[in-house]
């Protein structure tokens, strides 16, 4: 292992793993620079080095990926091309990956609140790209969070970043692994969260792997019954259903789930293993499909899912979804208990119905 120390002068500089390839007939290789790993200690964000050795290895396909740190985001890419950056800076009141791009790099999610795009809506400031959150942990909303939020309805949290903790770039994927900490805003840690991100392609679909553990830091937590969670994505505006407020822009989309049901109004609050929301962007089908894993807690999940372009997840929210006051899907930890999560998202070309989406959904949930 070659372990590199950098100079205090360079701190500032852009980390990031570069991808060199070499012709044929001669190996590859792979270069990540060390990269600086953000720790926080009482409240405090210190710097550290984590030193990552250089790899040899053989030549690598042309869909190699590559992790490039910029500041507070990392900038992912597939076979050179742009494909997301997750944000997890200060400024972020929950980390969240944007934008999403299919494999030719179109984008597939809505650019507000980051970017102002003539044609989107802009309800919903808190929908950033694909983010995981739930709107009440202990009374506190990790959602709706966002700093001009707060002072209404419940107190509002922040998920803040402890340390990048691995990354790994290899012949056919980059992963990282992050530590965050769901904080009150007296800076009370309620939950730790493990979060590992898997960027790749399948089946020339543009793929992220979601692995995330929740672990109670108070003495109980408890995750309220709430539609207001929990793994999402909005999508981009030509994705969304046709809905009474829909303007301007043409819509294409439909939401369809793994039992054939359409549309949001039926399959919002329904359980299905995954759901598809698809439609065409410029005249070229384009979609995003989120798959739960069956380990999952209370798979198949319920999905609160919206014409008006709201993706999520979420198993919590049981009294909503069933219309159903007597209904408590709350789930409530020991300290030091986790519930662990994991979910599929493949942005998609174009699926051609509900058997090759299964095909995909199986192959992935029988192999992890």
């Amino acid at each position: 292992m070659l372990a590199v120390r950098i100079p205090s002068s360079a701190l500032k500089k852009r980390i990031a793993a570069t991808v060199v390839r070499s012709d044929r007939r001669s190996a590859a290789r792979i270069q990540l620079a060390p990269s600086e790993q953000l720790v926080f200690h009482n409240g405090v964000m210190k710097r550290a080095l984590l030193l990552v050795p250089l790899l040899c290895l053989p030549t690598l396909p042309a869909e190699t990926v590559s992790l490039a740190r910029d500041g507070n985001r990392i900038e992912v890419e597939i076979a050179g091309q742009p494909f997301t950056s997750f944000h997890f800076g200060p400024e972020a009141t929950k980390p969240y990956l944007h934008p999403l791009r299919s494999a030719d790099g179109t984008i597939v999610t809505r650019g507000y609140p980051m970017e102002e795009i003539a044609g989107e809506q802009t309800d919903h400031r808190h929908h950033r790209g694909a983010w995981f959150s739930h709107g009440d942990v202990n009374g506190v909303d990790f959602w709706a969070n966002e700093p001009e939020q707060r002072g209404r309805g419940m107190e509002k949290g922040i998920i803040a970043l402890m340390s990048i903790d691995t990354v790994k770039v290899g012949a056919h994927s980059g992963t990282i692994t992050f530590s965050f900490n769901w904080n009150d805003l007296t800076g009370t840690a309620l939950v730790s969260e493990r979060r590992t991100m898997k960027f790749h392609r399948v089946d020339g679909n543009n793929v992220v792997d979601f692995d995330i553990v929740l672990s109670a830091q108070s003495e109980t937590v408890k995750f309220g019954d709430t539609k207001e969670g929990t793994f999402a994505v909005r999508m981009a505006t030509e994705l969304e259903e046709q809905h009474f407020r829909a303007k301007g822009v043409p819509r294409t989309g439909t939401i369809t789930n793994a039992h054939g049901a359409k549309t949001e109004a039926n399959t919002w609050g329904k359980r299905s293993p995954w759901v598809d929301y698809a439609g065409s962007i410029e005249g070229k089908p384009k979609g995003i499909a989120i798959f739960d894993h069956p380990a999952n807690p209370k798979h198949p999940t319920y999905w609160h899912v919206r014409g008006y372009g709201l993706f999520a997840a979420n198993v919590f929210g049981e009294h909503d979804f069933h219309a159903d006051a007597s209904r408590d899907g709350s789930i409530t930890l020991a300290r030091g208990e986790s519930l662990r999560f994991r979910y599929r998202v493949v942005i998609h070309q174009g699926l051609g119905g509900g058997e090759e989406t299964e095909r995909l959904f199986r192959a992935w949930a029988e192999s992890n």
